[in-house]
């Protein structure tokens, strides 16, 4: 047993523990004169926390050199279709994470989850009432609602975006046809109210054929989303609302989603309706099972 006069408490001797806080305190004062204070106090946090990092596991060179590797791996595998780094911080929570310090509770305003690699800004405009699966195979789903401020007051003319994945779990921008489906944008009324078809939103698996799927394979967690459908709600002098709704008794839930979106007042009730049942504007479903589901946006205000 060495003198703990020179052993530190996690057994690195003084010696060798003065080196490496030396290291650090020299690298934070490179940042010394960065003329930007914000940037300054990212940078300079970014150090400590990572120096820790590195000091507590004891990280070895091997285990740096993998690191480097698989933060390539995804820089090659990114592209304007896929953003591979947009995955790892979803699935090591730091996308919701950042939702969460970004977009404090207000009031009952509808919460807010993570945006998810596959928006687009081209989305067509439909009409209330119009369907945004564009030939998207899945069953129908009718989706209503109001988007109202905290005080209960209707937000007119709000623009709300949606995009979801088909029945196989496939976006249309992971489609080899260039075809957009699955997402479309549409405004409230002057009461607030809004309404589309859309499909009924079934779990699919993150992409997981590179370096993100790879750490979830190595670590045995599941790469598989919770059924949800995206919204995207802006409208003048609210804080833009970045959500998703997820299905009620969805198996997933429980196992658990694979980017940790999920919150318990975002769960909804999508009701099936049997083949024949009329639909609520008369649209012909012929001998098709379809489904719907209720879904009230409260928007914060702007800087709450």
């Amino acid at each position: 047993m060495t003198d703990s006069a020179e052993t530190t408490l996690n057994g690195i001797s003084a010696e060798q523990a003065a080196v490496e806080e030396d290291l650090t305190r020299r690298v934070l004062a490179s940042f010394d004169n960065a003329p930007d204070p914000r940037l300054r106090t990212l940078m300079q946090a970014l150090t400590r926390h990572l120096h820790a990092f590195i000091r507590e596991v004891r990280l070895t060179e091997d285990e740096w050199n993998k690191a480097i590797e698989f933060l390539t791996g995804a820089g090659h595998i990114t592209d304007e279709k896929r953003q591979e780094f947009v995955l790892l911080s979803d699935v090591l929570g730091a996308s919701m994470m950042t939702i969460a310090v970004n977009n404090q509770a207000y009031k009952g305003a509808t919460e807010a989850t993570v945006f998810g690699p596959f928006f687009t800004e081209d989305a067509p405009e439909i009409p209330s009432g119009g369907d945004i699966a564009g030939g998207a195979a899945g069953q129908p789903c009718w989706v209503e609602g109001t988007v109202t401020g905290t005080e209960g007051n209707p937000v007119p003319n709000a623009r709300i975006e949606v995009w979801e994945a088909d029945e196989d779990g496939f976006y249309d921008v992971q489609y080899t046809d260039g075809r957009t489906a699955g997402r479309a944008h549409l405004f409230s009324d002057a009461g607030g109210r809004y309404a589309f078809w859309g499909l009924t939103p079934t779990p699919y698996p993150i992409p997981h054929d590179g370096p993100v799927g790879k750490m979830l394979e190595a670590v045995h967690r599941s790469p598989v989303r919770a059924s949800h459908l995206h919204f995207m709600v802006t409208a003048p002098g609210k804080r833009t609302l970045v959500t998703h709704i997820f299905v009620e008794g969805d198996p997933q839930i429980e196992i658990g989603d694979s980017v940790f979106g999920v919150k318990d007042s975002l769960i909804k009730k999508f009701d099936q309706q049997a083949p024949g049942t009329p639909a609520p504007d008369g649209r012909d479903l012929g001998n098709q099972a379809w489904a719907r589901t209720r879904f009230d946006i409260v928007l914060a205000p702007a800087g709450s």
